[in-house]
């Protein structure tokens, strides 16, 4: 039998973080992953480490990010608390946790500097978050405006790398199959057949997305389809384990983060070498067709951070869970590279709007159809400004409300686009220091949960980079407590 004062189960970005705070307080701390060393991270890994911070513009992240000689052509708008509470509330069409928000957003911007100076680096997503404009100056656009150096795989190397210095014992290839509680006291974990105690356990081992029947029974039918964008070990074995001895379910379980996800690349779940590289998320600057040659969505409604997690749950609903992202000439230069570049990645490529509909295998002339009305619908008296919310209507059903462009520029383009799936919404309810509570909200002792495993802060739909923040918050709080 093993004795530490804490116990972290999981070791994705919130897991770590709570060991970096514990440990700074002379905690002897055990961080367990079920992955062996070669597929650790949980989904931290195949982010691209986008953080959704609270700043007061460039000057003040100099002292965070990487030195980049476009930064002094860089405009980077501020972004306040009220801004991000704002978008929570928004996308989250106000069901989230107000508590759990205000922490977070709070607290966003001193964590991310503890991190910093802990060793983690970051920079600002040029390629991401800002477009060139003709002058060569970058403007950053939608509230998220920093992200890891080399995303989540330099995320999980520099937090490893920091556990180690704190003196962390990290165990890879070691699921947890139970919690051990007494007298409703959580006093360790079992792994295997090896009970190991301590005086806190902190849970931060994800939702339950990488588990079909979870996710048919608690999202909906068909969700069993949805392909995992990220780690295949979050099959929600400790929610199950925690929900047993009587902590209350917290957050939406109806709802997850969902995205565009290639539909034709052959390895496309769990890929740990082209990690995000698989989202296709230029699709505000074109149109999406479904198997039918038909629009069904807003491209335009809001920028791409504040609509692409609830898409993907769009894309799930159409006949065969497929759609086509379709581009012309014109925008195919502003695509993400990293995303519409990747070796392996083929787009349908044709010289008219006819052979691109044979080559999807959609009704050539329903497509030629919409394509057209789309085309003629434009609001051409507003320019296109990819930076901003720029008001340039389509004015068909449904509307595109933003960077509509005709689609009338040969040669034409069409990816294939299903659903990935990232994480559920719905987990243990907590308090925002991340105890765990029981049906009446009483904490149950010894017992925390942080990063995807905590309830409450997202619903329907999610601003992007707000995941990572609300782990690293939350988890420096659990390991501050523990």
């Amino acid at each position: 039998m093993s004795e530490y004062d804490v116990i972290v189960v999981g070791g994705g970005n919130a897991g770590f973080s709570v060991a970096h705070a514990a440990a700074q307080r002379g905690r002897r701390v055990l961080l367990l992953e079920k992955g062996d060393a070669a597929s650790a991270g949980g989904n931290s890994y195949y982010t691209a480490g986008a953080t959704r911070m609270v700043h007061d513009g460039l000057e003040d992240l100099r002292s965070l990010i990487e030195p980049d000689e476009r930064h002094e052509r860089a405009e980077v708008p501020p972004y306040s608390v009220e801004d991000f509470l704002g978008d929570l509330e928004k996308v989250t069409e106000g069901r989230g946790d107000k508590e759990l928000a205000q922490v977070v957003a709070s607290e966003s911007r001193a964590t991310v500097q503890w991190l910093h100076d802990l060793g983690l680096r970051y920079r600002l997503m040029y390629e991401r978050q800002a477009y060139e404009r003709p002058d060569g100056s970058y403007l950053f656009w939608g509230g998220l405006h920093v992200g890891n150096v080399d995303g989540g795989v330099g995320l999980i190397a520099d937090h490893t790398r920091v556990a180690r210095e704190l003196g962390v014992e990290v165990r890879y290839a070691a699921p947890v199959t139970g919690l051990l509680a007494d007298k409703g006291t959580v006093v360790g974990v079992r792994v295997g057949d090896e009970e190991i105690r301590a005086e806190s356990v902190v849970l931060a081992c994800g939702g339950f997305e990488s588990d079909p029947v979870w996710r048919k029974e608690f999202l909906g039918d068909g969700w069993e389809n949805a392909k995992v964008r990220g780690t295949p070990y979050n099959t929600g074995d400790l929610l199950r384990a925690a929900l047993e001895i009587g902590a209350a379910r917290g957050g939406d379980w109806s709802s997850c983060h969902s995205v565009q996800w290639d539909a034709s690349f052959p390895d496309n779940e769990s890929n740990r070498e082209l990690t995000n590289r698989l989202t296709r998320q230029s699709y505000p600057l074109g149109i999406i067709v479904n198997r039918e040659g038909r629009r069904f969505l807003d491209e335009g409604a809001d920028f791409r951070n504040y609509t692409y997690a609830k898409y993907g749950k769009v894309i799930l609903e159409q006949p065969g869970s497929v759609a086509y992202q379709v581009f012309d000439a014109e925008l195919r230069p502003m695509l993400r590279a990293e995303e519409y570049e990747m070796a392996g990645i083929v787009p349908i490529e044709a010289s008219t709007l006819e052979e691109l509909a044979q080559g999807m295998g959609v009704p050539v002339d329903e497509f030629v159809q919409t394509v057209s009305d789309f085309n003629a619908s434009i609001d051409t008296s507003k320019p296109l400004d990819p930076t901003i919310k720029d008001g340039r209507r389509a004015d068909v059903v449904p509307p595109k409300s933003n960077w509509a462009s005709a689609i009338d520029t040969a040669p034409y383009y069409a990816y294939p686009v299903t659903c990935g799936i990232t994480f559920t919404f719905g987990g243990l309810k907590g308090d925002t220091h991340g105890r765990v509570l029981d049906e009446s909200g009483t904490p149950i002792a010894g017992l925390f949960a942080c990063g995807e495993m905590l309830g409450g802060l997202f619903s329907g739909n999610y601003p992007g980079g707000s995941g990572l923040t609300a782990g690293m918050v939350i988890g420096r709080r659990a390991g501050t407590l523990a």
